[in-house]
């Protein structure tokens, strides 16, 4: 059986790139000659808001068959949001395609979760009605209980740190980890969180106005912010009660 990573590469078709649209007018790595390659079983991807983190994932999550609000290719009546005009411009290389698998966004699990409950699709989430649980224990009860299967699977998650406390994150660190050492799931995760960052053996990319590039750890900005707090507290707080805020317009 062959062992993940499953997707290989994305190449972007410069011919579908709307170039005065969202998100190729927006984000400038998405050039004419963008491509990506996918070597271990899990990629992490890190980078600023709007740095375009989850437009990729999502644009990813298509190509794989799964809704835009989140779930498996069994939950498509959830989704009524249009198309990622970025999934219809990428070529996506396979070896081989699985469609098992979930793709998970933070911003929009209350409503998988109430789709969950409401239609009883519970014997694969630990039995428990997901709106029971708090919210970080919904979280860990979809990712612990989606690993149950043996089949290549390939998981998309956006944020998944989101609801996770300190504790909890050390838990699904362990997932992580039983993840690619499985050899038959891969998992692309767009995180802020830099101790999801720095997994041991996971692909660490930084997103950037300049293109998308390996980095180390202690290299990304999320490191070296968490870094300068922990190191003087009240210095940090006073630098950003006097940062002026972006303008908006």
């Amino acid at each position: 059986m062959l062992t993940s990573p499953f997707l290989k590469r994305l190449t972007l078709l410069p011919e579908k790139a709307t170039r005065d649209a969202f998100p190729f007018n927006r984000l400038a790595w998405l050039d004419d000659d963008y491509e990506m390659s996918f070597a271990a079983p899990i990629t992490i991807l890190a980078g600023d808001n709007g740095s375009g983190k989850s437009t990729l994932l999502e644009a990813i999550a298509a190509m794989a068959g799964f809704p835009a609000q989140g779930g498996t290719r069994d939950h498509q009546l959830l989704s009524r949001v249009e198309a990622n005009p970025l999934a219809g411009a990428l070529r996506a290389s396979w070896l081989p395609k699985t469609g098992h698998g979930f793709f998970f966004r933070a911003e929009s699990f209350f409503n998988l979760a109430d789709y969950i409950d409401r239609e009883g699709i519970l014997a694969f989430w630990g039995n428990t009605p997901l709106h029971a649980q708090s919210h970080g224990e919904s979280f860990l009860a979809t990712f612990r209980h989606k690993l149950a299967s043996k089949r290549q699977t390939f998981f998309i998650l956006d944020e998944p740190e989101a609801a996770l406390s300190p504790q909890r994150l050390r838990q699904f660190i362990r997932l992580l980890d039983e993840w690619q050492t499985s050899g038959r799931v891969q998992a692309i995760i767009a995180t802020h969180s830099p101790i999801i960052m720095g997994l041991p053996g996971a692909d660490l990319r930084l997103i950037t106005p300049d293109g998308i590039r390996p980095c180390a750890l202690r290299d990304v900005p999320h490191f070296r912010a968490m870094q300068d707090f922990f190191a003087d507290p009240d210095s940090y707080y006073d630098a950003a009660v006097n940062t002026p805020l972006p303008d908006m317009d």
